[in-house]
């Protein structure tokens, strides 16, 4: 109660500013399109947003001037599967499976030469820097850019060189940045966490092993990669939770069999399940603006 009351006191009872932040998961992220659909819905303003990986990518959209109709129309296109074989990497992959300059293109048709100084929102995205093993937050510069790096997950997406660091996906040191967004100003934080679970990890495992052709080994080293990646991620967000302690915390419902590269198929469901999760959010999030 004191603690609220206090927080009134020193905004001089202006209304609270909102900020979002959107964490990473690959496709399980397309689950934020389905909050961001609820917020416009409902008038929930947001006044400050941070992401990371996919989360990042949202986030810029969002912030470009994407409508959540807009996103999910992008979504559901890759549910077909072609729209994904033509970013591959043809030759032999060197940095990564995807094609550099089919993503920087694919990027550019939609984000243009957008600098962070022109969004309609302040938006922060956040890379790890290889050379040095350290978090960095981009918040200037090219929005292109920017989005590549928080999207560079090693082995796939090919890390982007800026100013002498290699930057690639921000996951692996904080895959959950709503510390970041707290630090850009934000009185109320909600903060959306898609990361993989345990029950994901275990269904994927399943579904490897009722593959005929798939070796018992391979199955066990993918079990053995994801949970080291899961329990990665679970440290770096109970870090970011704690150093934020936002006000809400959404966890959307994630359909089973959905991880970080598979699932786009099911699209539809994943946003939906961003949908629902928010819907039960409201009540909290009206108490915090009242």
């Amino acid at each position: 109660m004191w603690g609220a009351l206090w927080k009134r006191l020193r905004r001089g009872f202006r209304l609270p500013r909102v900020g979002l932040a959107l964490s990473g998961g690959g496709v399980r992220g397309l689950a934020h399109i389905g909050v961001l659909k609820v917020l416009e819905q409902e008038g929930i303003p947001i006044h400050f947003l941070a992401g990371t990986s996919m989360g990042g990518f949202i986030a810029a959209a969002y912030a470009a001037g994407f409508s959540p109709a807009d996103l999910e129309a992008e979504a559901l296109q890759f549910s077909n599967p072609r729209h994904l074989i033509g970013f591959l990497e043809r030759s032999l992959p060197r940095r990564g499976l995807v094609a550099a300059d089919k993503i920087e293109g694919y990027l550019r048709e939609r984000l243009g030469d957008a600098t962070f100084d022109r969004l309609r929102l302040p938006l922060a995205l956040v890379a790890v820097d290889l050379n040095s093993g350290e978090k960095v937050v981009l918040r200037e510069g090219s929005v292109v850019e920017a989005v590549r790096a928080t999207t560079a997950l090693p082995g796939v997406f090919p890390p982007v060189e800026r100013d002498g660091q290699l930057l690639v996906d921000g996951g692996l040191l904080d895959n959950l940045p709503a510390d970041v967004v707290r630090e850009m100003g934000a009185d109320v934080v909600i903060a959306v966490d898609v990361s993989t679970d345990e029950k994901a990890v275990a269904f994927f495992a399943e579904a490897l092993q009722r593959r005929r052709f798939v070796p018992e080994g391979l199955v066990e080293l993918m079990e053995v990669l994801w949970r080291s990646v899961m329990v990665m991620q679970q440290e770096a967000n109970r870090r970011s939770l704690e150093a934020a302690n936002p006000d809400v915390l959404i966890r959307p419902p994630i359909p089973a069999g959905v991880m970080v590269l598979s699932g786009f198929g099911r699209a539809a469901e994943v946003i939906r399940a961003g949908e629902v999760a928010a819907q039960e959010a409201l009540p909290r999030i009206r108490r915090l603006l009242d």
